[in-house]
């Protein structure tokens, strides 16, 4: 079958090999990079365009690229290259817990920059993947990155805990005293819990009724047990191995173009989107009036006219 579909196994030994003035010349349009742990799946779009490549990191941790597929439009202009992370979607799923760690996955994603002689490209990150590609450019510099867009990024943990925590109280209905109640007791399994869990989704992770079929396939792919050991029981309560995780500080040191984007109603608050713009020193900030935090598939049309524009700049 793999034979049929075109797909090729890619090791890191295609690094060595000679660069030439196709960056995409003798690799397939789909196939797997290894990595520690196991292979990843990549497919790349618009291969043989001449823009400079735009490179997407999903969020989760867990999530399949799936959700994120109407990026495939942008491959009008550029390449467009996604990739499945280590655990999910069409990459290797392996039972070893040790390898869900935040910096495992950055030097994953700088496994497949090499691997498909990326020597340029543009880096956009969404929610748990603007932590990536944060992450990327604090461990192997902006040598190759043109710019960065960070879309509902996740910063900082804490951050990100206390800004739900605000949003949780503008729930209605008595709707913060069940999630706080369940949250004490550590049952996040309770009925009423899962039910103002699903209301809080509604307002801010996907307002759209009903979510867009993107979002629908990628949660039903979601690796919860990846979701959970490295985030936690819901988009709001944080009990895995990155409560702690903050990169705050890297914003300051960035020195190439950066968008941020967010709606108006994100998990990823416009208030701390704006306090994480004024750090850039080359950033913008576009919100998505009555749109959340899949704001790309919410505000789509709108959003990819914003992503175009910036990708276009000199």
């Amino acid at each position: 079958m793999k034979n049929k579909l075109g797909f090729l196994t890619i090791t890191l030994a295609l690094t060595t090999a000679c660069q030439t003035d196709q960056p995409f010349e003798n690799i397939p349009s789909e196939g797997y990079v290894a990595v520690e742990g196991g292979r990843i799946w990549y497919k790349i779009t618009g291969k043989d365009r001449s823009g400079i490549p735009l490179l997407i990191v999903h969020g989760g941790p867990g999530a399949p690229h799936d959700y994120m597929l109407n990026f495939e439009v942008i491959s009008q202009e550029r390449p467009v290259i996604f990739y499945d992370q280590l655990g999910c979607g069409n990459s290797e799923k392996p039972s070893d817990t040790s390898l869900w760690q935040a910096d495992r996955f950055v030097r994953e994603l700088y496994a497949l920059t090499e691997a498909l002689h990326l020597e340029k490209f543009h880096l956009l990150g969404q929610s748990w993947g603007g932590y990536l590609a944060l992450n990327y450019l604090k461990t192997y510099g902006d040598e190759k990155v043109s710019s960065l867009i960070l879309s509902a990024p996740l910063i900082s943990a804490q951050h990100w805990i206390a800004d739900q925590q605000q949003w949780i109280d503008e729930l209605p209905d008595g709707l913060p005293d069940t999630i706080r109640k369940f949250e004490a007791l550590g049952n996040y399994e309770a009925a009423a819990y899962q039910e103002a869990m699903g209301v809080f989704y509604s307002h801010h992770l996907c307002r759209l009724d009903p979510w867009p079929e993107l979002l629908t396939e990628a949660f039903g792919k979601m690796n919860l047990e990846q979701y959970n050991h490295m985030w936690g029981p819901s988009e709001f309560t944080v009990t895995g191995n990155l409560m702690h995780a903050d990169l705050t500080p890297i914003l300051e040191q960035l020195n190439i173009p950066c968008l941020i984007t967010c709606g108006e109603f994100d998990e990823a608050a416009p208030q701390r989107m704006q306090q994480y713009q004024s750090l850039l020193k080359d950033g913008q900030l576009k919100v998505f009036e009555n749109a959340s935090h899949s704001h790309h598939l919410e505000a789509e049309e709108e959003y990819l006219a914003t992503l175009r524009d910036f990708l276009q700049k000199p």
